[in-house]
């Protein structure tokens, strides 16, 4: 019985157990399709790096003489769309079984369940072996409980799997050193030289123009940077845990004018994409920190939180809460996104510095991208589909999966406190306290009225405001209201007056 196999272009596992062996009955087929690159608009580099990717991948296939079939995104045998580029091959080739890993986004989910339900041959699914856990098993465990925090889970996950655990108790004592990871980086220490990784990605960029996707961004064609194999992949976690790690915790959420990465892994991409498991980083991380004592607790476990932690507990409110999830909008926010976003055109410095990472080089840390684009897009009261949008198509490593519970949910705050206990907002003082970004800012960072005050001033208290019956009984807003409540109410209806004029003209300012 011949058997037609599907790898999506975020299953690009190699050490999946499809391919342990050689199959002459089992042929595998890989699309690029335009219904992938076009369901957002997506920044050149994500279409680039995904499709370099697959094709590497496909070579590694071909090398391991399994039969593949490959459609690229000009082919003209190509549809376009997984259920009729699948029935053609079913028909051509003589299929009598059909495979696929379960995906990770709810859309595709949906769409390959329908497909299999109305093939005329026998279907079967099964796990893509990359998370530590299943789709259901957070819902499991927060089964009865009030609150899905973060930190309980993360501790579950840490007992459960054995990591960073001695004695049945934390190393070090403490199951998060979070308050040892925001220190601001004032540039005395060196960042090392990065790893090399240089792709010239030319033709596929023509391939991609040629087909006649829209994208945006900005791409160095001779020098693609990103991994697209898991050599690479490899390589980068190696590098990383010699050259950046020891530093990683201590700068984790520092920004600077002057450094795209500073300490940061750069492997989400190779991670999302399957090149390398979640298991494979934790351990190499974990061992590192065993291994070597330039590498202290708290660089290790902030860096194994975001993957063990973070990145399980996302995926899992993932599954837990779609498809619902997508249509939260908690403040009602129906404002459109600025058109700063899509060009970096703005005199906030600190705006204008994160844009500039996201459109260059379709990247931004989890603090750039939470407490300053999406910080801006709550205050400014943007419409959260518009911000999922743009979030999901601008950086390479975002797959709903990943990037709509951290948008709508932490950024947005869209979901009213499902998986953030409270709005991540802040005025200036928070970027700068993280950054050197007020430096050289066309704004006075502590003036919240007259012409040169930061936006961020009076929208922070505007957002205060205008939320305050929404937000009163959330315990963590408390100080913040005190606070509130205590100013001058000529001094605020000055704040809200500038808000507003901010809210309605955003690309003004």
């Amino acid at each position: 019985m011949k058997t037609l196999r599907l790898i999506l272009g975020d299953q690009l596992n190699i050490k999946h157990s499809w391919f342990k062996e050689v199959n002459d009955n089992v042929l595998y087929c890989m699309f690029e399709t335009k219904q992938e690159a076009s369901y957002v608009k997506h920044h050149i580099q994500k279409i680039v790096g995904f499709l370099g990717a697959m094709r590497d991948f496909s070579v590694k296939l071909n090398e391991k003489r399994h039969s593949l079939i490959y459609f690229k995104i000009n082919d003209e045998n190509n549809f376009h769309d997984f259920k009729n580029n699948i029935l053609q091959l079913i028909e051509k080739e003589d299929i009598k079984h059909f495979e696929y890993q379960y995906p990770d986004e709810y859309r595709l989910n949906e769409e390959l369940e329908t497909l299999a339900s109305s093939l005329p041959i026998s279907t079967s699914v099964l796990s893509s072996e990359h998370f530590y856990t299943e789709r259901e098993e957070l819902t499991v465990f927060f089964k009865d409980k009030k609150q899905t925090v973060m930190e309980s889970f993360y501790q579950y996950m840490r007992k459960k799997h054995q990591v960073l655990i001695e004695n049945d108790k934390p190393v070090g004592g403490k199951w998060n050193f979070d308050k040892s990871n925001r220190k601001k980086w004032k540039e005395e220490s060196l960042i090392p030289i990065p790893y090399d990784i240089k792709h010239d990605v030319t033709k596929i960029v023509a391939e991609v123009k040629r087909a006649g996707v829209k994208t945006f961004g900005t791409i160095n064609e001779r020098c693609f940077d990103y991994p697209l194999n898991r050599n690479e992949a490899i390589g980068q976690l190696n590098y990383f845990v010699k050259e950046l790690l020891p530093l990683f915790g201590d700068y984790q959420d520092a920004m600077n004018v002057n450094e795209v990465y500073l300490y940061h892994s750069k492997l989400s991409f190779a991670l999302n994409i399957k090149l390398i498991t979640p298991k494979e980083v934790v351990k190499k991380v974990e061992t590192s920190y065993y291994n070597d004592e330039a590498i202290s607790i708290s660089q290790a476990e902030g860096f194994i939180r975001q993957i063990l932690g973070w990145r399980e507990f996302m995926r899992g409110m993932y599954w837990k809460l779609m498809p619902n999830f997508k249509k939260t909008n908690f403040f009602e926010h129906k404002n459109k996104l600025p058109d700063f976003f899509w060009t970096g055109n703005t005199k906030m410095n600190c705006v204008k510095n994160c844009l500039k990472n996201s459109l260059n080089n379709s990247y931004a840390h989890h603090i750039q991208r939470l407490m300053v684009l999406g910080n801006l897009a709550l205050l400014l009261e943007v419409d959260p589909e518009e911000v999922d949008k743009w979030y999901l198509g601008v950086y390479i490593d975002a797959i709903e999966w990943v990037q709509l519970p951290n948008t709508r949910g932490m950024s947005q705050y869209a979901d009213g406190g499902i998986i953030a206990t409270k709005p991540y907002i802040s005025s200036a003082n928070y970027i700068d306290k993280m950054s050197n970004y007020c430096l050289d800012c066309s704004y006075n960072k502590k003036d919240k009225t007259s012409v040169n005050a930061c936006p961020f001033n009076s929208l922070y208290w505007n957002f205060l405001a205008s939320k305050q019956e929404k937000l009163q009984k959330n315990r963590r807003m408390f100080m913040m209201f005190n606070l509130l409540n205590k100013m001058d109410l000529k001094l605020l209806e000055s704040v809200k007056s500038r808000a507003k004029s901010i809210i309605n003209e955003p690309d003004n300012y």
